[in-house]
Formats: structure tokens, sequence, C-alpha cells
């Protein structure tokens, strides 16, 4: 076996992982306990990252060869990477010559490494000459990225991790950290448990799992921020709580912020965030450092995440609680500081290259002609565009609009995540061209393409990311990437990709004009395979990618002049490291001289503004969309194991009980939730942690797995069908945090349930052949699932299925319920079934004998799904079923009694780990005694729910305490 040291490739924590290995096969992972990101801790998206490698995997989700479409609509078919290449190359030779270079357009990722950032971001600024590139860090960073260089001169994020364990408060505002960052989320509850006395504010509309460690939630309406920060600090400047002589030394603009927070009175704070005055005179004391425990200021620390920068006042809400840390002096000190968690694992490496549509190299900026004229002298390039580039919605917009012809796709999956997915969808169907440079097929994204480019992926891929706290780690290969059966090709690395792409284009672009009117026809103007390695593109390596990027670096505020692979092979390092240093700086502006023209950071004087959509009577609701604890992104990846599907099963809208109860809602009910720009179908759940009036989608839920036909026939697009392209006017970020949309009970009354276990190789394919059949119902959904197995249990223990739930109107031709069937493995002589299509009604049910017991493998109930309940519970649990053979036919609901009892008794599962459920928690806890931390102890000695990753642990105090609270009422 063979150990890599690598780095997770889920969020911005940057957690250090080791690969386990054998031959071309990643075999396991662990934590790096070295790694200064997590020492070995890992959450539960990360400690299964080796299950979502395996073969069976691998087969049928990666993209491994070139792809094709002759026409759109069409399947794909392979061709060789130089045919692929060329007519890349060719196709956007011809458009740019035609149109100029802004009728193309880059969209990039997040998850994309250093070196394939840069590798694109020079390919498109300095060969093509258009600034029309951009990143999904767009959807999710770039108003910290403006809020820092409004305030403080520049996008550096001043704090890092280990200031958790030197704060006396901590702000977590617009951020569920315990699960958007599960191993930081562990070192806060470290530093609770350690320090009692620390203060945790959580600030948060939703009363998550990370507000249930707080010593003061508030749940502020959503997009009112601004009008917080603003009340706090008037709070602070008449009790006098501010900190005059930082200001006066280190600070300007304070007199402009003062005119506009003096309106913000608690009152008017109060009434317009939906919080109490007292909570926010607490929250003021304890932010200032003033809460009694000495006469030194105590320091703060400010968390946020996507609650403060996807929003149309993106950049103000950041700006604004940087004022906070400003006008208390809370920066540049153990344990104080503004720090924006980032979402994604390398979003700070591309903000590095200026992988954006308006910035440059080395923290540049576009509009600087001093910058500009800096980078096209390091390129080697006459000049770089002036004219800033289309940012991520707007360069949908143009696409849509004809404006621009091509666009190439790279990481990310804009058919799922970004808002308004019909304008997204005319223009994926309306630009003349459309590459698509991705790793795992599966993306709704792909279906688009007229060419499909296989990429690495994580395990295969080298060079570098940087995390939230300006850490730079290496990212190593552990395996060569998988061929597709009997073909040469394989997937390629993403910067070698643009660079074989780029060198292409170059000799092309200084060649004759290439015809306009003819279709391609994958032969004419090829420059052939043999290209000479010289020009703008002479990189052989990701090292000698980097190095480049390294020397954009010099002299400016991430210096990483004195970093070098070899010493980042040795151990990861924090930027600024300037040559002749040693190690890098884990703080910034401890000497209080900020990157500005005077040295002075600047104060902000934004004025609060509403949502850029309020509810009205029409649109009653407030939605918000956020993450689960076990999922990622749009799920290509995560959504590979059906055991990351056990803590939350299926999609659905939440809704706070009293808004279920006044409409006649209950749990499981369909429902339309219905904005200005689309409508959904999925199912309504009471939940607590939602206030009255708002509403909860998970921003997972795109159409790989939920779907259906809209009233007019076309596909529905998941949760992004319903939000806003709004944008912030600076940063450009999209306001995915809130849209207004109305939810009314859908009367659907005919119903379908499927569930079946299928063999490892075959379940995902059957998914994806089930997605096809979706949009034929008025709602759908299909999601993975798996046995009850423990994390460390062997892979044959574990088996995978799926379930597969439509509605309709009206039954379906009998000849769709026999296809979907078909992919459940339904169809054969061990089948069971009962049909009336006069009355729509059909079961069929998979029983599989071994010795004398049998046991349900499978079962499809359409038309009457009572039954759900106690036949699902017998398949999932594989109870015996020999003696339920008639019953499973018989319509209606009854169930066997013993059944029954199980049924009840299943739960909702809360550690992923060891597959422990809610109900199994709350019987254990009901024996333990003492202390909440003694009670917790307990469980998790008996369950060892909580001992693994850790993630769930969050819940799990959340239970002991409703415990607690429960035992205490009786």
């Amino acid at each position: 076996m063979k150990e890599t040291r690598s780095t997770c490739p889920y969020c911005g924590v940057g957690c250090g992982v080791v690969i386990e290995s054998s031959g071309d096969q990643i075999t396991g992972v662990r934590g790096d306990p070295e790694h200064p990101a997590n020492f070995g801790r890992l959450c539960t998206k990360g400690s299964t990252l080796h299950l979502t490698a395996t073969q069976a995997v691998t087969r049928q989700t990666r993209l491994l060869q070139p792809m094709r479409r002759v026409q759109r609509g069409a399947a794909p078919h392979a061709i060789p990477w130089d045919a692929a290449l060329d007519e890349a190359s060719t196709r956007f030779a011809r458009i740019i010559q035609a149109h100029g270079p802004d009728a193309v357009g880059f969209y990039i990722s997040g998850q994309l490494l250093t070196e394939d950032y840069y590798a694109f971001n020079k390919l498109a600024k300095g060969l093509i000459g258009t600034n029309n590139i951009d990143s999904n860090s767009r959807l999710c960073m770039s108003s910290a990225v403006a809020g820092y260089k409004l305030t403080l001169g520049a996008d550096a994020p001043p704090a890092c991790y280990d200031d958790v364990n030197h704060a006396r408060c901590l702000f977590i505002v617009g951020s569920n950290t315990a699960f958007a960052h599960p191993v930081l989320f562990r070192r806060i509850e470290d530093a609770k448990q350690a320090r009692p006395a620390l203060k945790i504010i959580v600030t948060d509309p939703r009363r998550t799992d990370t507000a249930g460690v707080a010593d003061l939630h508030l749940p502020v309406l959503p997009g009112t921020d601004v009008m917080l920060f603003h009340g706090l600090l008037h709070i602070m400047l008449w009790e006098g709580w501010t900190d005059a002589a930082f200001i006066a030394a280190h600070t300007g603009g304070f007199d402009g912020l003062k005119a506009i927070v003096r309106d913000c009175t608690p009152e008017r704070v109060a009434q317009t965030c939906g919080i109490a005055k007292e909570d926010l005179l607490t929250a003021a004391r304890w932010f200032a450092g003033m809460d009694g425990h000495s006469h030194q200021r105590g320091p703060t620390l400010s968390l946020y995440c996507q609650g403060l920068n996807q929003s149309s006042s993106g950049t103000a809400k950041n700006a604004a609680l940087i004022n906070l840390h400003l006008a208390t002096g809370q920066i540049g000190k153990p344990g104080a500081g503004p720090f924006s968690l980032t979402g994604q694992p390398n979003a700070m490496g591309g903000r590095e290259v200026g992988g954006m549509a308006n910035l440059l190299s080395g923290h540049r900026d576009l509009a600087n002609p001093a910058h500009r004229a800096e980078v096209a002298a390091l390129w080697g390039v006459p000049s770089v565009p002036d004219k800033p580039g289309k940012t991520a919605v707007e360069m949908f917009q143009a696409a849509a609009d004809g404006e621009i012809k091509a666009l190439w796709i790279t990481c990310t999956n804009p058919a799922q995540s970004l808002p308004d997915q019909a304008t997204v969808r005319r223009a994926l169907q309306r630009a003349e061209f459309v590459v698509v440079q991705e790793a795992f097929a599966t993306a709704a994204t792909c279906d688009y393409a007229d060419l499909l480019l296989p990429a690495t992926t994580w395990g295969e891929k080298e060079g570098t990311v940087t995390n939230s706290e300006r850490r730079i780690s290496r990212v190593r290969a552990a395996v060569a990437p998988p061929k597709a059966e009997g073909s040469a090709d394989a997937p390629r690395h993403d910067w070698q990709i643009a660079v074989d792409f780029a060198r292409r284009l170059e000799r092309l672009l200084s060649a004759r004009p290439a015809p306009v009117a003819e279709p391609f026809d994958g032969a004419q103007d090829r420059p052939g395979p043999a290209l000479p390695v010289k020009g703008l593109f002479p990189y052989s390596t990701p090292e000698s990618l980097w190095n480049e990027h390294r020397e954009s670096t010099r002299g400016r505020d991430l210096d990483i002049s004195g970093l070098s692979y070899a010493m980042l092979d040795a151990a990861p390092q924090q930027w600024p490291l300037k040559q002749g240093e040693s190690a890098g700086r884990a703080r910034l502006y401890e000497d209080g001289v900020f990157p500005t023209a005077d040295g002075r950071a600047r104060f902000a004087a934004a004025a609060y503004e509403s949502v850029a959509e309020p509810r009205d009577a029409r649109y009653p609701f407030s939605l918000t969309t956020g993450r689960l604890r076990d999922h990622w992104h749009g799920m290509t990846r995560t959504g590979t194991l059906g055991r990351l599907f056990g803590h939350v099963a299926e999609p659905a809208v939440q809704l706070h009980p009293q808004d279920m109860a006044r409409r006649g809602l209950k749990d499981g009910d369909l429902v339309h939730v219905t904005s200005r720009r689309g409508s959904i179908v999925l199912p309504v759940q009471a939940c607590g942690e939602v206030a009255p009036s708002q509403a909860f989608i998970a921003m997972h839920w795109g159409p790989e797995y939920l779907s259906g036909r809209g009233s007019s026939g076309e596909p529905l697009a998941g949760v992004n069908a319903l939000t806003i392209p709004a944008f912030c006017p600076v940063s450009k970020q999209p306001e995915l945090k809130h849209a207004a949309v109305k939810i009314l009970k859908a009367e659907l009354p005919w119903s379908l349930l499927g569930v079946a276990w299928l063999p490892e190789g075959e379940a995902l394919a059957a998914r994806e052949a089930l997605r096809a059949l979706m949009p034929q119902f008025s709602f759908a959904s299909c999601v993975p699932f798996s046995s009850p197995a423990p994390v460390d249990a062997p892979p044959d223990a574990t088996r995978t299925g799926l379930l597969f739930r439509a509605a309709a109107d009206y039954a379906p031709d009998p000849a769709l319920l026999s296809r979907i069937e078909r992919w459940l493995g339904l169809a054969g002589d061990e089948a069971l079934q009962y049909a009336d299509p006069t009355k729509g009604q059909r079961r069929t049910m998979k029983l599989v004998r071994t010795g004398s017991e049998a046991r349900l493998d499978g079962f499809l109930l359409a038309g009457d799904t009572s039954a759900e309940a106690w036949i699902k519970t017998l398949l999932q649990d594989s109870l015996p079923a020999q003696s339920y053979g008639r019953l499973l036919l018989v319509p209606g609901s009854k169930a066997p009694v013993e059944v029954a009892d199980a049924a009840k008794q299943r739960g909702r599962q809360v550690c992923t780990c060891f597959n422990v459920t809610d109900i199994a928690i709350s019987g254990c806890l009901a024996d333990c005694r003492g202390s909440d931390d003694s009670r917790l102890a307990a469980l998790q000695a008996s369950l060892k729910c909580g001992t693994n990753c850790g993630s769930c642990i969050p819940e799990l105090k959340r239970l002991v305490r409703a415990t607690a609270a429960t035992a205490a009422a009786a």
C-alpha cells in the first residue's frame, strides 16, 4: 500500500489528507495529523472521499474520454484528444476573428488548482484579449473580496484558525459553520469547552446547529445585516466602547460613517431586524470586548460566509462588519479580526492569480493602467484588455442575448448552481459552441455541451491550493487517471488542457483568418499534433506555471517570492512569505499599517438597503438556501454515495409548523414553490429552525435529483429555478440567499414510489437513466441510499439502492412504468405484480430467497403509495418477508404488526459514520445521568456516534439538551 499526502477537495478549511492506494486504485483516506488546518480531523465528506473513487463509481459517473455531439440533444460520441482540441481551437478562432475576442467567455471554478487557474487567466486575458473569464467564486466569495479591498486595501483575510483559541468573543454571522466548515467548527467547540467564558454570538435567520452552541442567537430577518452592524456601532459610540486612539492613528473616514449610523437607534434596528433591543445591547458589549471579565478589552473574532456574501448588498454587509472591527481596534492581534470563511477549496488561489473578470494576477486591479502594464510585461504581450469582463450572471445573460457566442465551462455546473435557471438554460441553448471540461459526466451542464473534455480530479492531480487562512498546501496525485475500457485516451489535467488548447489557438490567431461560413467538419485548419513548446504557453509541469504565478506576486501584499514547491513539500505555508523569509505570517496588520496609499484603513459609509425582492402579498415567504451537513455543491461527487443521504434522505422545503398549520399542510405533502422566475414541486417539511414566513431549501437540489415538468411542458430545474439574478453592484455577487416565493399545496392525485437494492456497478448508471425520465412527471426525485453499516466496515458490507418518487395529475402510460421497473431491477420472473390500469394502480415486488427466507429487494407502488412506511422498512432493514407475499400486493396502508413496530423504531440518521438514529440516541439518553457533558460522553461510549469524524456532535449536543428538557418537564 502506498500513502500520499494531499488536500481535501471540498470546503475552504483546506484539510490535509493521507490517501492510501494500491496500484491505480485509491483504497482509503484519513486526516493528515501533521497538517495545521485540521491536525488529522476530517468531516463526513472528507472521511468518505475514497469511496467516491472506487472503480464502480468511476465506471458509472466519470467522463473518461473526449466526447462530441454532432447536434444538440444527440448522444455524444468519443473522439481522440487531438481531434477534440483541434475542433475547440478552430471554432474559437473563427468566432474571435468574426466577432471579436469578447464574443467568447470562460466560466471556471474555485475547485481548480492555482496552476489551472493561472493557465486559464493567461489564456483569456493574455492570448485572446478578453476579460470575459469569471469563476463560480463569484457566487461565494466576491463580496468578501470587495469588502476587504474597500476597507483594508487588499483582499487578504487578516486572521487565522488559531485565533479561535485566543478570542474572548466569536461573532459568527451568515454562516452555518457546523455544516459548511465542520472541522473548523470542531475547533470552536474545543475552544468553548476549554474556556467556558468564551462568548459566542450567532447571527442567522435560522436556528441552525451552529446557533445551538451560541450564548446569544440573533435571528435577524433576511437581508438586514447592515442595519444590525450599524446598530451595534451606534450603541458602541453611545456607550463609549469604540477605540478612539486606534481610529485616530490607523483609519480614515469615520466621520462619514458616524453620520449614517446616527439614525440607527436600538429601537429602529430591533424593529427592522426583528430582534430584541436587549439582545442588541448584549451583542454590542460582547463584540466591543466589554464583557466585564477584565479591565482590558477582550479580542473578538468574526467568522462569516455566504449569508453576508450572497446578497445584492454583499459588499456593504462585509464592509459594515469590518467597520466594527476598525472602530473597536479588533484587528491585528491574537483572537481578533474579520475572518471570511472561503466556500471552496481554492477560491483563494483563484483570487490570487486574478482568475475573475475584474482582477489580474497578484491581487492587481484590472482598472489600474499600471497594474495592466505590469501583467502585460510579465506575460510578454503588448497589453492586457482594459474593457471590464462579464461576470458570472452577466456572462450567461450575454450568451442568452446572443452577445457571447462560445462558452468554455470548467469544473463547475452552472445548469445547477447559477440563479435564474431559465436564463442560464437559454444561454446554453443559444450559444453557438459550448465546451464543458469536467471530471464527472453526470453534471447537468454536460447535457448542453457540444464538446466534453475529461479532466482529472482529486487523487489524480498535482498542484497547489490556498485555504481560508492564506495557507498554501500541495495537492498530490496518488494514482494515474483512469481510462475508458478499450481506449488509449485518459482524462488530462485542467492546466494541461488549457495549455494544449492555447497553443493551438495561438497558432491559429497568428495565422491567416479562418473561414467563417463553413461548418467545422473536423478536418480543416488543423495545426496537427506536433506543436512546438514555445510562445505564450511553454509550460510542461504545474510547477512551471506556479513559478510564473509566484513571480507575479513579488512586491505585492501576497508576496510569495520566498516560497517554492520544495518548501511546500515540507509543510504548508501561509502568505505573505517574501524572498529571504523562512515562514509566512499568521496574522496581518499587527503594526496597524494597511495596504492603502496612506497606510490607513478606510471606514465604508454604506447605507442600509433591503433585499432586492421583498416578500409581499402575492409572494409572502422569504426563501433562503444553504448547505446540508453531508453534501457538497451540486453533489457530483457526494451524490455517488448512498450513505451520505442518510442524514437528509430526500429534497424538501422546510417551513415553520405554524405556517404549515395555517395552510393545512402536513409533512410529506407536495407543494408548488413559486417565484417570479419559475416554479418547482417538492415535499414540505415542518422545521422549528425556520422562522414564520420564511422557507428553506438546500442549495444542492438541482435537476440531477429534483425535477419534473412545468405547466408549459418544460423540464423543472431544481432550486435555482426560483433564485434571483439581482447582484451587488460592486462585487457582482448574486442574491442567492433570498427570493420572495409563494407556497401552495400541489393537487397531484396520482403518485409513485420505487425503491430497490441494485448491484454496486449498476446503481449510479440506473440513476442517470431514471433522471432522463423525471421530466415525464409533474414532480419527480431520485436519490441513492445505502444499507446501515459503520464507516470502518468492509466495502462489501454496504449495499446501494435507489429511491424514485413521482407524482402527476393522472396515471402515465404503463410503458413508462415498465421502464422505471426495468431500471430498478424489478422486471423478470422473480417479481410479483398487481395491476389495475382502470384505476391507475400498480404494485410490483421483487423477493429474493436465501434458504427458507425471502427478503424484499425492490418494489414499486403506483397510484396508491400509502403502504410506503412499512414496505420501505421491510426492504431497508432487510426483514424476513416470506410470509407477506399476498399482503404486499393488497392496496391500502395496513401493515403487519411486527413491521409497523420496526418502522416506528427506524428513526432518522444522525451519525453517518456509525448509522445511529435519533430514536436510538433518545433511548440511550433516557438512561444517562449527570451533566450534559457526561451524558454526551456516555452516549458516545454506548453508541459510538460522534467518535469518528465528529460532524454529528452539534446535533448530538442538541439532542442531549432536548432530552434533558423533556425529562425535566416530565
